[in-house]
This record gives structure tokens, sequence and C-alpha cells, in this order.
């Protein structure tokens, strides 16, 4: 699991997956019909909007095209700069 300094998921990943599941429960899709598009499995998609785990780069654009949007669009909102220790090393 990638974590931040306080030992929890890393806050963009928190909103990464909350952006993906948004989306995904915007359009109606279930977890297993968005898994097939990953081509993964559904607990790997609940760790995914969970910010569990990180989506690689190719699983975003992936994720992106299966629910119609940018990849910016996982993003959106983010604060300008990182919260207080965020990037530090833990």
């Amino acid at each position: 699991m990638d974590e931040d300094s306080a030992g929890g998921p890393h806050f963009v990943d928190l909103h990464v997956g909350a952006r993906v599941r948004m989306r995904r429960k915007a359009l109606g899709i279930s977890q297993q019909a968005f898994a097939a598009a990953l081509g993964m499995s559904s607990p790997q998609v609940q760790k995914y909007e969970s910010g569990a785990n990180r989506l690689s780069a190719s699983k975003l654009w992936l994720a992106a095209e299966a629910l119609q949007v940018p990849v910016t669009y996982f993003f959106e909102g983010l604060p300008a700069a990182p919260p207080s220790g965020a990037w530090e090393d833990g």
C-alpha cells in the first residue's frame, strides 16, 4: 500500500479513488463491469476506489476511457499545494 507520512493512504490516491467511484456510479456502471473493462478483479477496483492502492498510469488511462472522461478529471479539485507534511518521508 502507498502511504503518506501518517501511515494511511496518500491524499492524492484517496482523491483519485473517490473521483473514480463518483464517476462510475454516476454512469451506473457496476464494479464488476468496470473491473472487466480494466482487466482486473472487483476487489482490486474496491482497493483503488478506497485509495488503498494506487492506479498505475496505464490503468488510469483505461479508467478514463471506460468512464468517458479525460485523465485530468481524476485530479480536479485537488489543492494547489499538498497538505502540510504530505511529501515527507515516513
